[in-house]
């Protein structure tokens, strides 16, 4: 069964930093893994994106210099390490995989997460 489990999230001060995590079944763990959010009232965006090697990443405008993804094959695990978070932040983030598409498309990849919270009170 494909899965996708993030974790990670919660409640963080304006400034602060969080690590999201996304364990991934063998079957979910595809070549290219990528991170999106979805705030309230808001269409889900496109946050960050990794191919298998890590040699090649994509970064939101909104996150670029802030967020780092990452992804650790061994484990089956892709990472978002966040610094400098801001309220504007605060949303439900979700992970996310695909074999053959790696755009910005969330509706196109193959399997979604169920999403983990992050908070940043100001």
């Amino acid at each position: 069964q494909a899965q996708l489990a993030e974790s990670g999230g919660g409640l963080v001060q304006a400034g602060g930093s969080l690590r999201l995590s996304c364990a991934a079944s063998r079957r979910a763990f595809s070549t290219y893994m990528g991170w999106f959010r979805q705030a309230p009232g808001k269409d889900r965006e496109f946050v960050a994106g990794i191919n298998y090697s890590g040699g090649y990443t994509d970064y939101a405008d909104r996150v670029k210099g802030r967020f780092t993804i990452s992804r650790d094959n061994a484990k089956n695990t892709v990472y978002l390490q966040m610094n400098s978070l801001k309220p504007e932040d605060t949303a439900v983030y979700y992970c996310a995989s695909s074999t053959f598409y790696n755009g910005r498309d969330y509706s196109k990849y193959d399997y979604l997460g169920q999403g983990t919270q992050v908070t940043v009170s100001s």
